[in-house]
């Protein structure tokens, strides 16, 4: 009886530290999102920066990716939890989607100043904002998977009544986008022209 007892009381503390550790790569790769988000949201005050030395460069395009900088900022998530709730990570989502649209279009415009860039600085912005691109790609999909292990063990059976009984909830994943298993591509050199296939 007693040899019984401690078996199902190992098994449950087993099947709860696994929870706990499944939780805990989660919110540690939510912590490296977080940090690769920022590692470009540090950039953009450089990129603005440089591009608003530009003689009459757009305004405007230089106004809408700063307010979208700052419509991320205002977004309150806690970096070093993942979020619990699907709305909230869809707001955050959102607001970074808002940001990349802005940002695109701004090195767009940027193919009218070929004197811009030239630039060494401009170019070393280019480097800098195709390998952050990457980044958060790769660590979106990293999230992901650990979210996917996560909420595999939540699920299964006998982890999900132990699950319930102490809180553990399934967590939200980010949505995929159209075209999302291609990271960004930051290209500043528009000028090339490209040859048309041939006809067969």
């Amino acid at each position: 009886m007693a040899v019984g007892l401690l078996i199902i009381v190992l098994s449950i503390g087993a099947m709860y530290n696994s929870l706990v550790g499944r939780s805990q790569e989660v919110d540690k790769q939510w912590a490296q999102v977080q940090n690769v988000y920022q590692r470009r949201a540090d950039l953009i005050p450089n990129l603005v920066a440089t591009v608003s030395g530009a003689a009459k460069f757009e305004k405007s395009t230089l106004t809408e990716i700063t307010e979208a900088r700052a419509s991320v900022g205002q977004i309150r998530l806690d970096p070093n939890k993942a979020p619990d709730d699907p709305a909230k990570l869809a707001e955050f989502q959102k607001a970074q989607d808002h940001l990349s649209s802005a940002l695109s279009r701004l090195l767009v415009v940027v193919e009218r100043y070929p004197d811009l860039k030239a630039t060494s600085n401009f170019r070393d912005l280019q480097a800098q904002l195709e390998g952050t691109e990457n980044r958060i790609t790769v660590e979106r999909q990293k999230f992901n998977e650990a979210v996917q292990r996560y909420n595999t063990s939540v699920k299964s059976f006998p982890t999900v009544f132990l699950a319930g009984m102490f809180g553990f909830q399934p967590k939200p994943y980010f949505a995929a986008q159209e075209g999302a298993e291609t990271p960004p591509k930051v290209e500043f050199d528009f000028g090339t022209p490209k040859t048309a296939p041939g006809r067969p």
